[in-house]
């Protein structure tokens, strides 16, 4: 990729990545990490586009971090809590920010890949097939992760003190 063409690449999706990161850790500090390194590969590893969109292969590249870093941060012990983040960022946006707090926190309760064949096909729409190719899956497999991704949030939502 030529610099201006990763320029464009980098306005284009930076906030998609950074939203889906964001929604996949519940940090967004580590959201952020994640968005930099993602596009960092992106640019090293240009030649390499393995999936059919580049929003899919930048998602792609984004999960494979998080669960690298998840498995780093398990062998290590046990995670510290974050401190709230008081600068403005994509909760503002929001506008319901203890919905999407306890959105987030639901989302949270979900299995890892579940979390993210479901962020990306609810907030990015993705075709099933290419969610199936970001995650290593069959469009059959991305849609039943899917269906019971939403059917678990639900019930998770459903509770008490839930979203």
């Amino acid at each position: 990729m030529e610099t201006v063409e990763f320029g464009q690449l980098y306005e284009r999706y930076a906030r998609d990545v950074l939203r889906f990161a964001w929604y996949l850790t519940g940090s967004l500090s580590e959201a952020e990490d994640i968005t930099s390194e993602t596009f960092v590969r992106a640019w090293v590893e240009s030649d390499k586009l393995r999936v059919g969109t580049v929003k899919a292969y930048l998602f792609m590249i984004a999960r494979n971090l998080h669960v690298d870093w998840r498995r780093l941060e398990a062998r290590r012990g046990e995670m510290v809590q974050e401190p709230a983040d008081p600068s403005p960022g994509p909760q503002d946006e929001a506008g319901a920010r203890d919905q999407l707090k306890a959105v987030i926190a639901a989302l949270q309760q979900l299995p890892e890949i579940d979390r993210a064949a479901l962020l990306m096909r609810s907030q990015d729409d993705m075709p099933y097939e290419t969610i199936a190719a970001a995650l290593g899956l069959t469009p059959v497999a991305a849609r039943v992760k899917v269906h019971r991704a939403r059917m678990k949030l639900a019930s998770l939502c459903g509770k008490e003190d839930g979203c």
